[in-house]
C-alpha cells in the first residue's frame, strides 16, 4: 500500500485554475502565484492512499518534475515498457520525478526531500548540481492530469549523468535545436508536462 502527498484542489488553487506551464519567473506577479501555491503545498498537504488519490480530482497529488541540464543541453528521457506505470511505457520525458511519500516528510522541507530523493533514485551524478525552482504544471485535460500537479525545477548539473535503472529509462542529452525538432514530431510520444515546457526550455537555460 503507498501513501502519496495530496493537497485539496480548493486549499490550493484559487477560483482560477492555471492550464499549462506557470513559469515563476515571468514577471513578479507569476513569482508570487508560484510562491503562493508552494506555501499552500506546504501548508495543507497530507498523505492518503494513492489508489484513492487517482481516483478523486478533489485532490492534487503533488510531483516533483525536475529537467537535467548540462551546459546548453538538456537530459532527454525515454520510458521503457518495464516501467511501473504503463500510462508512461514508451513515451519520452524531460522530467526526473514521482510522487512524495511520508519519509520526505521527516527531515526538512517535504519538496525539497522529495525531489532529491527522487533525482538520487533515478541518476547517478559524478559532480555537482544546484536546483532552482521553475514554476508549476497543471493539465486538468486529461483524467491522469486532473489529479496531478507537476512542481517544475531545473537542476544544473556539473558534471556526468548516467541512469541507474537503464532497463526502465533510457538517456541522452540533447541541445534545444534536437529536442524542439523531435518535440514536433507526429511519430514522437511526448509526455504532456515535458511538452508544456518544450516551448520556453531556451530562455529558462539562459537564465542565471
Amino acid at each position: 500500500m503507498e501513501f502519496v502527498y495530496v493537497v485539496k484542489r480548493a486549499e490550493l488553487f484559487d477560483l482560477h485554475y492555471p492550464q499549462g506551464f506557470l513559469d515563476a519567473r515571468t514577471n513578479e506577479a507569476g513569482r508570487i502565484e508560484v510562491d503562493r501555491y508552494l506555501e499552500r503545498a506546504r501548508k495543507h498537504g497530507f498523505f492518503v492512499e494513492r489508489r484513492h488519490a487517482e481516483q478523486d480530482s478533489s485532490l492534487k497529488q503533488l510531483i516533483p518534475y525536475t529537467v537535467m541540464s548540462r551546459d546548453d543541453e538538456v537530459l532527454l528521457l525515454k520510458r521503457t515498457k518495464k516501467g511501473g506505470d504503463a500510462r508512461l511505457h514508451d513515451k519520452f520525458s524531460l522530467g526526473v520525478g514521482g510522487h512524495i511519500n511520508p519519509p520526505d516528510a521527516e527531515s526538512g522541507d517535504v519538496l525539497e526531500a522529495a525531489t532529491r530523493r527522487e533525482i538520487d533514485e533515478e541518476i547517478m551524478i559524478v559532480g555537482e548540481y544546484s536546483i532552482e525552482a521553475l514554476g508549476f504544471i497543471n493539465d486538468d485535460a486529461t483524467p491522469v492530469g486532473s489529479v496531478h500537479i507537476g512542481v517544475a525545477n531545473l537542476a544544473r548539473v556539473r558534471g556526468d549523468v548516467k541512469v541507474r535503472e537503464t532497463d526502465m529509462l533510457v538517456a541522452r542529452f540533447v541541445s534545444i535545436a534536437e529536442l524542439e525538432q523531435l518535440a514536433n514530431d507526429p511519430g514522437i510520444d511526448f509526455e504532456t508536462w515535458s511538452r508544456f515546457l518544450v516551448p520556453v526550455l531556451a530562455s529558462l537555460l539562459r537564465r542565471g
